[in-house]
């Protein structure tokens, strides 16, 4: 049967690939990070059970890495496609590793040896990694890849090397693949809070996003899931969570409800009180969106820990002294609220996946005003796009939660699967 290609290897796009391979498909999961798993793979816990999220994710990112049926280009990026539903293809791009992917088998004692340290996007800001690395612990493929650009050419990974894996030259290929039908799961963004310049993010060490206080709560995080103030080390004693920070949003140009930060907020909030019950922790808000299955219930257990939800937003962020002020009109009392938290936490809004506007223009499938991407018609399915072969899964349409983005997945999956029948 023909080949499917999938554009994107977050949870989404592992799903559908598990799906296909299931019916004896062979896929091509196309992922520009050394790794798959996407943003799932950075979170500590998952709503509405606090379950953890590598505990769902992993079993799934290893299975599609053993499985024959799944080809995995990692540090790829799509270059053209071109055809039609039945007969696409696809050009790929793969950018050089550094790596002889085969004989590497990840032990790491290259990185333990590298002395240089730089900016680790995985971990948010928030820790470091070596110029030789592996994005985390479990990372599928379990190989390390070289970042050359930091690299000092000291020579000791190529030494401590037994297998000689290590390349001191490298360069692109590129990777043609004739396919049946394309899913595109590009997954998301998130705002860049420095657009709210009056929460002084950047500016003020104290001042972090959702994402940087996954990776701090996390265990497997740069501070061993210990809660600590950026500016001096020290355990915060109180945390402000401030909701809506690049959503529903005009003058940010987001005026779309993100959907999911209303429950990561809540989700955080509770794993502070329930590890650290004497943090004081105040949650503002515009509107609790709790919306799906057992949602409501979940509010109403972040309450019941002693969570603060005030209704307004904070007009500014100021510091003062050894900690923050922050001022909001508290919308449902009409009283003026002043709280100095040692931690403030943005939850910044989802937006599309940078560089999603071009993988809709070689596909041909629009784009909406908010720049996710369009489908056909919902009530036909969620999945489908105005381009015959073409579909759609989780964030790369709209923000959405980790359960809808994997139903998603299987969905466009079983579209890819009958295509591939009609290709023969």
């Amino acid at each position: 049967m023909a080949d499917v290609v999938i554009i994107g290897a977050g949870v989404a796009g592992i799903q559908a690939a598990l799906d296909l391979a299931g019916h004896n498909i062979h896929v091509h999961l196309i992922e520009r990070e050394p790794s798959i798993g996407g943003h799932m793979a950075q979170l500590d816990k998952t709503f509405p059970t606090n379950d953890c999220s590598m505990c769902i994710l992993s079993p799934k990112m290893v299975e599609v890495g053993r499985n024959p049926n799944v080809t995995i280009h990692t540090c790829s990026e799509v270059e053209s496609v071109e055809g039609e539903a039945g007969n696409f293809h696809v050009r790929v791009r793969k950018h050089p590793r550094y790596i002889i992917e085969d004989e590497c088998n990840g032990c790491g004692d290259c990185t333990q040896i590298c002395p240089v340290e730089v900016y680790n996007r995985f971990d948010a800001g928030i820790g470091v990694r070596k110029a030789i690395y592996k994005p985390h612990a479990q990372a599928v493929p379990d190989i390390v890849v070289k970042d050359q650009e930091h690299c000092i050419e000291c020579g000791l990974c190529y030494d401590v090397c037994g297998r000689e894996a290590i390349l001191r030259e490298d360069e692109e290929r590129v990777i043609d693949i004739q396919a049946a039908s394309i899913i595109v799961a590009t997954g998301y963004g998130t705002f860049d809070a420095r657009g709210k310049a009056q929460l002084r993010y950047l500016t003020i060490p104290d001042v972090i996003t959702s994402l940087e206080f996954e990776r701090m709560i996390n265990a497997s995080g740069p501070t061993g899931g210990e809660l600590r103030r950026l500016s001096n080390g020290k355990p915060p004693r109180s945390i402000a969570f401030v909701q809506c920070v690049g959503s529903r949003d005009i003058a940010a140009g987001h005026p779309y409800c993100s959907g999911v930060c209303c429950m990561y907020a809540m989700k955080n909030a509770m794993l502070i009180r329930e590890k650290n019950p004497e943090i004081e922790v105040t949650v503002f808000y515009n509107d609790i969106r709790a919306y799906g299955k057992g949602y409501e219930e979940y509010y109403e257990r972040a309450k019941s820990l002693g969570i603060r939800f005030v209704r307004g937003f904070p007009g500014e962020v100021l510091e003062e002294n050894d900690h923050l002020t922050m001022v909001a009109e508290n919308t449902e009392t009409c009283e003026v609220e002043t709280v100095h938290p040692d931690l403030v936490v943005l939850s910044v809004g989802l937006e599309p996946a940078h560089g999603a506007g071009d993988i809709g223009r070689m596909l041909g499938i629009p784009q909406e005003e908010t720049g996710f991407f369009g489908v056909a018609d919902q009530k036909v399915g969620p999945v489908l796009t105005v381009k015959p072969g073409v579909y759609v899964a989780g964030t790369a349409t709209a923000p959405r939660d980790i359960p809808d983005s994997v139903a998603m997945g299987g969905a466009a999956a079983m579209r890819a699967y009958l295509d591939t029948l009609r290709a023969g």
